[in-house]
């Protein structure tokens, strides 16, 4: 058996902390991902992994392994990436994860014209309003919103700054009225993006003024878009980034209040893994990015 695929079969099992989800990643069967493993076990006269119904977990032998090995198929794919970047043909697969609004406003939009441009790379996105290791899920490319990732080993380039707006539809305010102080906001009916710091707590300011104000929330959710189609069918104010209702506030579809009070600036950044050289793939597509927010976006959305 090839040992390279003995190799890359036994790393993705240990990022993965499964052998299916491996052969998955690898397109093989699981049949053929444990000939491999148990090959190479074979090869080297040790034990790398050990594993139940319900688990598996490296041996001290896997874990040196897995070390050394991992260091070994980095090297071996930035030595890829270097030729297909001489070639000016980046290709292969690039995992991007970002939330819904995201993915559904910036990336799936411009997914079109940038593979004209790298019709050999292909693009996978994970959908997740959580921070998705990078490790375990194998991502290339990730955008957030915080400012800083806990694993020092990580890049973080930041996308931009933007405001975030209190709107609603014209029907809400025609009915319930429109607040004009933070004090009013207490009692309407807010749509609350629950994975924000601090959510329920709203810090305004206006001039030297500042005021926090808490809120209840009508309806709660993790997901942005949720929220905006709450807040389009009257259910109440939503507290959103300027680039998820850029459209709805230019239509009409829904009114900023409150415009002279202003909520914290959203920073939004792009990471991924620190190497000793950038991949080609990862290096074409965030610059890709950059450029394309920065063109579609309404004016005075994104500061540097």
């Amino acid at each position: 058996m090839d040992r390279l695929t003995q190799i890359e079969v036994f790393v993705k099992t240990a990022e993965l902390r499964s052998l299916s989800r491996a052969a998955e990643a690898l397109g093989m069967s699981n049949a053929a991902a444990s000939r491999h493993l148990a090959a190479l076990e074979e090869r080297l006269s040790a034990r790398l992994i050990e594993r139940n119904t319900r688990r598996l977990w490296l041996t001290e032998a896997g874990q040196e392994f897995y070390q050394r090995s991992g260091t070994l198929l980095t090297e071996l794919a930035e030595a890829e990436e270097a030729v297909n970047e001489h070639t000016l043909a980046p290709q292969g697969l690039l995992r991007v994860t970002s939330s819904l609004s995201f993915a559904t406003i910036y990336l799936a939009p411009m997914l079109p014209q940038f593979r004209k441009l790298y019709p050999k790379l292909n693009v996978h996105i994970a959908v997740a309003n959580r921070y998705l290791d990078f490790i375990e899920a194998g991502i290339d490319v990730a955008i957030r919103t915080r400012l800083h990732e806990p694993d020092t080993n990580i890049i973080v380039r930041r996308l931009g700054r933007m405001r975030r707006v209190l709107a609603a539809s014209p029907a809400y305010l025609e009915e319930h009225g429109r607040p004009r102080e933070p004090a009013d906001l207490t009692r309407h009916d807010m749509l609350v993006y629950n994975l924000a710091q601090d959510p329920f707590s709203l810090r305004l300011t206006k001039g030297d003024a500042e005021r926090t104000v808490r809120i209840t929330g009508a309806l709660d959710c993790n997901d942005g878009q949720v929220i905006r189609q709450a807040a389009l069918s009257g259910l109440g104010i939503l507290i959103q980034p300027l680039y998820i209702v850029q459209d709805d506030l230019a239509s009409g579809r829904l009114v900023a209040v409150m415009q002279d009070w202003q909520l914290p600036m959203l920073t939004m950044n792009i990471a991924y893994q620190n190497r000793e050289r950038l991949p080609a793939k990862i290096r074409v597509f965030t610059d890709y990015l950059v450029n394309y927010v920065r063109q579609v976006s309404s004016a005075g959305i994104w500061s540097a």
